[in-house]
């Protein structure tokens, strides 16, 4: 011990000249828009570069799991093609133009993810030169992940559905009736569905998907069960539903992210009409 207090006094001269830099760095950086610009632009990729090794090394070592789940999601889009697959024996009708898919998916992989906030993000290996754009909605398999809130070149950084900012358009699946789902910023696993009518009959064990009414999502991804459904104490003409979301934050690792290629569209339109955007 004594060897290391007298290492670290004949360094005293050099401690004390980094602690100072350190120190002056900050007050310009603090202090002077451009320079600090410039260092948060240069800290996010290092940040940014750091989070992805580290997570290639995690991955390296949880391939035989995604190898699973790949393998999963494989044989499920088989029995689906089987199923819709037009056989040379029945009648092809042709659709009109309008039912046509106005989403567009790509993949990603998550490289931060955080949990034990009230606002949690995740931070995605892709940015702008792979297609990525504020506004997109960020799913996996097991249901809706959050929706991406700023791009980089190389790096997205979405708004996780464990956010209390976050509101998503969402129905139970038997019945249609559609509300918000919201996390209340206490267990990661659990949400509450809002603004169902008290008259509407919902039960546990109900599924709750997205409603396909905003134009982040698609109609029909997963993002919770119904573990318990009692009257409002807040606000009598509304159920309080309790959920169960099926997408486990704690495990999340690949995603997918889906565009409204209509969504410009649909705000030239909500702007024309002065109408609110909750898109």
């Amino acid at each position: 011990m004594l060897r290391i207090l007298q290492f670290l006094y004949n360094l005293r001269a050099f401690i004390l000249f980094v602690v100072l830099e350190a120190i002056a760095i900050w007050l310009i950086v603090s202090n002077n828009s451009p320079q600090g610009a410039a260092f948060f632009n240069s800290s996010s990729r290092l940040v940014g570069s750091v989070l992805e090794t580290q997570s290639s090394i995690t991955d390296f070592f949880n391939l035989d799991d995604a190898n699973k789940i790949l393998q999963e999601e494989n044989a499920t889009l088989m029995e689906r093609l089987d199923i819709t697959y037009t056989h040379p024996d029945s009648t092809y009708i042709e659709m009109d133009s309008a039912f046509e898919a106005t989403f567009e998916v790509r993949g990603a992989r998550v490289i931060s993810n955080s949990l034990r906030f009230a606002q949690n993000h995740v931070t995605l290996n892709k940015g702008s030169k792979d297609g990525l754009k504020p506004g997109m909605g960020i799913f996996n398999q097991e249901g809706v992940v959050g929706r991406v809130k700023s791009v980089s070149e190389n790096f997205a950084v979405g708004i996780s559905l464990l956010n209390t900012d976050l509101l998503v358009s969402s129905k139970i699946k038997s019945s249609d009736v559609f509300g918000s789902v919201k996390w209340m910023g206490d267990d990661a696993k659990k949400a509450k569905l809002l603004y169902v009518p008290r008259h509407v009959i919902a039960q546990a064990g109900d599924s709750v998907i997205t409603s396909g009414f905003n134009a982040v999502f698609p109609e029909g991804i997963p993002i919770g069960i119904i573990t318990e459904v009692s009257p409002s104490t807040d606000n009598p003409n509304y159920l309080n539903i309790d959920l169960e979301l099926t997408t486990d934050f704690s495990s999340v690792g690949y995603v997918y992210l889906v565009e409204n290629t209509q969504i410009s569209e649909l705000d030239s339109l909500y702007s024309q009409s002065e109408l609110p955007n909750e898109f």
